[in-house]
């Protein structure tokens, strides 16, 4: 065998195994950038998954009138997300034999408060001006009671209630705060919305206008 010919053999060799190499670096590569890909594509899924589930559980809907009136009285408006979960979970036209709305305001309520708002010609179930008179009359009931979780009372069990307990020892040790919250009712609508508001601050950003992140 010439010499020429054993060359030209070994240079196949060498081609193939070069071509050999290129082919597995190539299968390789599609294998790692197949890999990436799939990465990416559950990372995106766990995170629309974590989203959505986050949604779901702590919705909010029209933060930005939540956070307008929750600012004009001097509110934190987690507290005013929390009390409108807890009412009606965000539902607009929500409603109980006695109340109506996101904040679920009774009529007689509603009309009251907006005749000191000044409000006219105006339709409480409507979801902006139930958020508005919905947190004036929070702000009010703070500015009466000066505890909010004894405002929360009121605003569930009315304030007749809570004057009565107030007034009462087995309730109330010093007329001021209320120790015991003898409906059942009242007692775990505020111990769920303090925990709403736990909830929320830990889950959901507000942004300044109202926007959430």
């Amino acid at each position: 065998m010439s010499s020429s010919t054993t060359k030209s053999r070994l240079r196949q060799r060498q081609y193939q195994r070069i071509k050999t190499r290129r082919k597995r670096a190539r299968r390789r590569a599609a294998l790692f950038f197949c890999a990436l890909i799939m990465l990416c594509l559950t990372v995106i899924g766990i995170k629309s998954g974590l989203e959505m589930s986050r949604s779901i559980k702590y919705p909010v809907e029209y933060s930005g009138y939540i956070t307008k009136y929750a600012r004009e009285n001097d509110l934190d408006p987690y507290l005013v997300i929390s009390v409108i979960k807890q009412e009606s979970n965000f539902v607009p036209d929500a409603r109980s034999p006695y109340a109506g709305g996101l904040m679920q305001l009774t009529e007689e309520t509603a009309h009251e408060y907006a005749a000191k708002m000044g409000l006219e010609n105006y339709d409480y179930m409507e979801p902006e001006t139930n958020i508005q008179i919905g947190c004036y009359v929070l702000r009010c009931l703070i500015d009466k009671y000066e505890i909010v979780d004894t405002a929360l009372a009121a605003y569930n069990a009315g304030m007749g209630n809570v004057d009565k307990w107030l007034a009462d020892p087995e309730y109330s040790s010093d007329g001021e705060t209320l120790d015991h919250i003898p409906f059942p009712e009242t007692r775990h609508y505020v111990s769920k919305i303090n925990n709403y508001m736990i909830e929320y601050k830990e889950n959901v950003s507000l942004l300044s206008d109202g926007s959430m992140q």
